[in-house]
């Protein structure tokens, strides 16, 4: 019995001591998540939650099983960025693609770049590490300055200071922006380049460039033959304003508007005495008309 007795109080005694240790193991891991602020650790998944202000929404799936793949093969090479924000609770700041290929591959944990940061600071690194990426379209670069611009309070100059680009770089991928979106979309799905966009910026009628974007699409034009084409399309236009054409309904104004979307040109709806009136399609090539003529036999 008493042999017992002594078996049951080595137990409890090895099993408080096991509590001490376990106490004292859970205080050294606080010291030790206190002091990886600015150094690159090992975090379990888990602990990460997502930025909610990622400024990049799509994620191509392909690439992201491919990355799974050599993420099982390699590991994570490059850290993610994150900041803490409450006891073993991180947010992160930057490698979104790599959090999510990384749990697809099966990781428990990630190697992450712990930063000290506020809100906004972590807004314009999540930014600024996203405009840095190879992959980016022009577009993208266009919008994600914009958003440098709106959310963390930059002029055109202290944005090209952070970047370390010049401001004349930063104001010109800002002006993609006013484009019409069918010309967007093509910078999106590489149709035209940047050189062409450029070009076509100076033509100061949207109808003249969808007509010069449909000529570049469509005869393969070169950003050469491009400022060519937008040299003769500009020519002789003068800077006065147009004297206001008489008001239009609201309705009438509608209609244009759809037609201006279904031909790619500029459509005018003149409206004469009572119920007459006149709708104007204008073209610049032998072929824009025979374009337009298409869409009117559909």
């Amino acid at each position: 019995m008493s042999k017992r007795k002594d078996a049951l109080g080595k137990g409890i005694r090895a099993l408080l001591q096991n509590i001490d240790e376990d106490t004292e193991t859970t205080r050294i891991n606080q010291k030790e998540a206190d002091s990886i602020i600015n150094t690159v650790a090992k975090i379990h998944l888990d602990q990460i939650e997502v930025n909610p202000f990622q400024p990049r929404v799509d994620f191509n799936s392909e690439a992201l099983e491919e990355l799974s793949e050599s993420i099982k093969v390699h590991g994570v090479i490059q850290p993610v960025t994150v900041r803490k924000i409450g006891p073993g609770k991180y947010q992160l700041i930057a490698g979104e693609r790599r959090l999510r290929a990384s749990k697809m591959a099966g990781l428990k944990d990630i190697p992450a770049y712990v930063r000290s940061v506020n809100d906004q600071e972590a807004l314009e690194i999540a930014l600024i590490e996203n405009i840095q990426r190879e992959d980016l379209n022009a577009m993208e670069i266009a919008i994600n300055y914009q958003r440098l611009i709106d959310e963390c309070s930059l002029t055109h100059e202290s944005l090209g200071d952070r970047l370390g680009k010049n401001r004349t770089t930063v104001t010109n991928y800002l002006r993609l922006l006013k484009l019409p979106a069918k010309i967007q979309d093509g910078l999106k799905d590489g149709s035209v380049s940047m050189g062409h966009a450029r070009a076509l910026i100076a033509i100061p009628e949207v109808e003249k460039q969808l007509y010069a974007y449909n000529e570049i699409v469509s005869k393969g034009l070169s950003v050469r033959k491009t400022e060519e084409l937008v040299r003769l399309l500009t020519k002789g236009t003068t800077q006065s304003k147009a004297k206001k054409s008489t008001s239009m309904s609201a309705a009438l104004k509608q209609i244009e508007n759809k037609l201006m979307d279904h031909f790619e040109t500029k459509v005018r709806i003149k409206k004469g005495q009572g119920d007459k009136g006149e709708i104007v399609i204008p073209y610049y090539s032998d072929s824009d008309l025979e374009r337009i003529l298409e869409l009117l036999e559909k």
